[in-house]
């Protein structure tokens, strides 16, 4: 079984960038939600994503026993998946414009890995969705799949913000 949800996570990646390989770039932002370019915009709900995903990171540990000793509070397990929402739903604007505004680009290394991983984060999220609803998912596939969908997240936030941060506003 999980083998077939790997697959249907991967088939979504890989459709993600055929989408955005083939799909004529059009170079402009459909909406910067009020910053002043599409950069902009996008390091900052990329930036809020990756803080999310800390909040992630940290809650599963919590639930899983790793610190904090004893059970955890119900609270823990309420913000785990509250804040997994706001990660995902702050990346989709982010994304979209990735795909519909620049398409997958291979200009540089950097700009390569941004692209093929970011498809790939939505293919390891969807992945650990279906994960979480199937009982028959060994019990260390969402321990692994979260690990998956956070490292991903970090290496595109680093391919991206976090060179936008480091060097004002490049080119993506």
């Amino acid at each position: 079984m999980f083998i077939v949800l790997v697959l249907v996570g991967a088939a979504l990646a890989l459709a993600l960038g055929v989408y955005g390989r083939v799909h004529e770039a059009t170079g402009e932002a459909i909406t910067t939600f009020g910053f002043p370019t599409m950069l902009d915009m996008k390091a900052w709900f990329a930036t809020a994503g990756l803080a999310f995903g800390v909040a992630q990171v940290s809650t599963a540990l919590r639930m899983y026993g790793r610190f904090g000793g004893g059970p955890s509070p119900r609270a823990v397990a309420v913000t785990h998946r509250v804040s997994g929402v706001v990660a995902v739903l702050v990346t989709l604007p982010v994304a979209f414009h990735c795909l519909w505004s620049l398409g997958l680009a291979t200009d540089s290394p950097r700009v390569l890995v941004h692209s093929v991983l970011g498809c790939c984060f939505y293919g390891a999220f969807l992945t650990k969705m279906l994960a979480l609803r199937s009982s028959r998912v060994p019990g260390w596939a969402l321990p692994l799949l979260g690990g998956v969908v956070f490292s991903t997240l970090v290496v595109v936030w680093l391919t991206s913000a976090g060179w936008f941060w480091a060097n004002g506003s490049p080119g993506y």
